[in-house]
């Protein structure tokens, strides 16, 4: 029995992460290259058997405990251009920090099809989606992971590139990486982005 004078005993506070993946919404943008995150979130939902994402004012969200951490997993539905709309409200998180709960998963049209990029921080490198993040947050101190969808010919508009579907072998090599890629936000979850580069950067 306690007495009023015992501290009380309270189970410790289940950290909160969040991972965004950066797209479009709308049927005509799913096979595209700029979708590329939201494919990343997808099969990591399939695979820890997260509720249905859920429709909310600017973004879809699902949340479930992995690994003894709640994980939120957000796709924006503002467009790639105003994605950091979506994220207004992570303050709100208790004890969140930008610094080391956020990653945000993009596609990268400055690297090879399959190649993975996971950085600290940085400059947006000329995707918008990321740049809109960092001036909503305030910050460029998040991590990213960067998945490699092709370098744009020479002479092509950036804009059709990222906007137009891959072809068939290119899709085929990043969906193969999809579960590699849910494998590597555990570890960053788990170890950081430091390790998360040592391991899967390539």
């Amino acid at each position: 029995m306690t007495t009023g004078g015992e501290a009380e005993c309270r189970a410790p506070e289940i950290r909160t992460i969040v991972v965004v993946g950066l797209g479009n919404p709308g049927p005509r943008y799913d096979a595209t290259r700029h979708n590329v995150g939201w494919w990343v979130l997808d099969r990591f939902a399939y695979d820890h058997e997260f509720e249905p994402f859920a429709r909310r004012a600017k973004r879809f969200e699902t949340s479930r405990v992995v690994g003894g951490r709640t994980i939120l997993l957000v796709k924006p539905r503002t467009y790639m251009n105003r994605s950091g709309l979506a994220l207004t409200n992570l303050w709100r998180i208790d004890g969140f920090r930008v610094e080391t709960d956020l990653l945000v998963v993009t596609d990268d049209a400055n690297l090879d099809v399959g190649r993975v990029r996971f950085r600290p921080g940085g400059g947006a490198g000329g995707h918008n989606g990321l740049k809109s993040v960092s001036e909503v947050l305030g910050t460029t101190a998040y991590a990213r992971l960067r998945v490699g969808v092709g370098i744009a010919p020479a002479g092509a508009d950036l804009a059709d590139w990222v906007l137009s579907p891959m072809p068939e072998e290119d899709e085929d090599r990043v969906v193969a990486l999809l579960p590699e890629l849910g494998e590597a936000i555990g570890v960053w979850a788990d170890d950081g982005v430091e390790a998360a580069m040592n391991r899967f950067n390539r």
